[in-house]
C-alpha cells in the first residue's frame, strides 16, 4: 500500500479526529479511504448518467420547460 503525506487546515484534522471518536472509521487513513470511494462513485454515477443522456436523444423541450416540470414534481411531493 502507498502512503500519502498531506497537510490539512486544524479545523479539518479537529473534524476527522472526531468521525475516528464516533466509532465509524479507526483512522485517518481509513476516514480518508472512505471520502475517495465516495467520491469515486459519485464521479462513476454522474458519468453514467451524462451517457445515459447522450443516448436518449434530442429532447423538444426547452430549458424552461424542464426546469418548470421538475418544480411541479418538487411541489407536489
Amino acid at each position: 500500500m502507498a502512503t500519502l503525506n498531506i497537510s490539512i487546515p486544524n479545523e479539518m484534522r479537529h473534524w476527522i479526529d472526531q468521525q475516528i471518536a464516533s466509532g465509524q472509521f479507526a483512522n485517518a487513513s481509513d476516514y480518508i479511504r472512505d471520502l475517495i470511494r465516495h467520491n469515486q462513485s459519485e464521479k462513476e454515477a454522474i458519468r453514467m448518467a451524462l451517457v445515459e443522456g447522450e443516448m436518449s436523444g434530442e429532447s423538444s423541450l426547452s430549458v424552461t420547460d424542464i426546469i418548470n416540470e421538475q418544480k411541479k414534481i418538487i411541489t407536489n411531493v
